[in-house]
């Protein structure tokens, strides 16, 4: 009797043992597979900066809407001036001050570089397929309204010298409108100075085409780095 209450016992003991180790294994498996869920879950993790991002509609429709009013409204005007207007006599709306005044301007807005005219012509072409490159992945709907105006002022220059006289890429530009010394322009020149200014603006007070703001990420690093 004393040794079957031995071996009993010696079974029992080796019977929890093994279940100790199945226990603690189980244990250990289910440490294994939190930790790989956990390191799984950081590699997947995406930050506030990139998830704000990419919650923001991209901006190309927007730009080219934009464009396409202000070439639309361009052309219009350019071809009413051509119609009513007579070079060389103005017609004075507010005394010397405002007034329309046809011109053909083989340079760049405003008249300058006259003596330039295919290169300006290589130039806005180029503008017009780096606008539309950026377009495809904008965000940020300051930066659509500024490159929106320029790209439809650059359009609007763009076919009057591939267009008009005296041929392609030397086509004169369209001016007609005149403000008091300043030089006689048009819609286009307006859309591309304006444009220019905007995105000029955005820039300096860091405002990206992604639609962040690069000024307000470096503060906000700067600060965290002082607190840690």
């Amino acid at each position: 009797m004393a040794e079957a209450t031995s071996d009993t016992a010696a079974g029992s003991n080796t019977t929890a043992g093994a279940d100790g180790a199945v226990g603690s294994g189980g244990a250990v498996g289910s440490d294994v597979a939190a930790g790989a869920v956990g390191s799984d879950g950081a590699a997947g993790a995406v930050g506030p900066d990139d998830a704000a991002t990419a919650g923001r509609p991209l901006r190309l429709r927007t730009l080219l809407i934009i464009a396409a009013v202000l070439l639309g409204l361009d052309l219009l005007t350019k071809v009413v001036a051509v119609a009513t207007l007579t070079p060389g006599e103005p017609v004075y709306l507010i005394g010397d001050w405002l007034r329309f005044s046809l011109v053909r301007n083989p340079g760049a807005a405003f008249s300058m570089a006259t003596s330039m005219t295919w290169l300006l012509t290589l130039v806005a072409a180029a503008v017009v397929i780096g606008v539309i490159r950026i377009g495809r992945t904008l965000r940020s709907l300051w930066w659509a309204i500024g490159l929106g105006m320029v790209l439809g002022g650059a359009l609007g220059n763009l076919i009057d010298r591939l267009f008009r006289a005296p041929g392609p890429l030397q086509g004169h530009v369209v001016d007609y409108l005149a403000v008091g010394w300043w030089p006689v322009f048009n819609v286009a020149d307006s859309a591309i100075v304006c444009g220019a200014i905007l995105l000029v603006v955005l820039t300096v007070f860091g405002f990206e085409p992604d639609g962040t703001r690069t000024h307000r990420q470096s503060a906000e690093e700067n600060t965290e780095e002082k607190t840690v």
